[in-house]
């Protein structure tokens, strides 16, 4: 297995060190923290509020979007 050597500011690594499980290596614990995640671990995070906040912007994304892309021709 190769290996690469990375610098991180002292900050970053006591951040690192505290999520570091025991016996846990530090490239486990990023393996951990960065792997892939499933949507429903998302489901809840918005308040009702802010839930429809980020469904009008993203419609208004869109419309304007589609505006552009109308007026070049696609």
């Amino acid at each position: 297995m190769s290996t690469k050597t990375i610098s991180i500011t002292e900050e970053a690594y006591d951040r690192l060190d505290s999520r570091k499980k025991e016996r846990e290596s530090f490239s486990e614990v990023i393996k951990r923290l960065t792997g892939k995640r499933s949507l429903t671990e998302f489901a809840g995070i918005f308040s009702k509020e802010e839930a429809a906040e980020l469904e009008k912007n993203i419609r208004k994304g869109r419309i304007s979007a589609t505006k552009r892309l109308e007026r070049i021709g696609i």
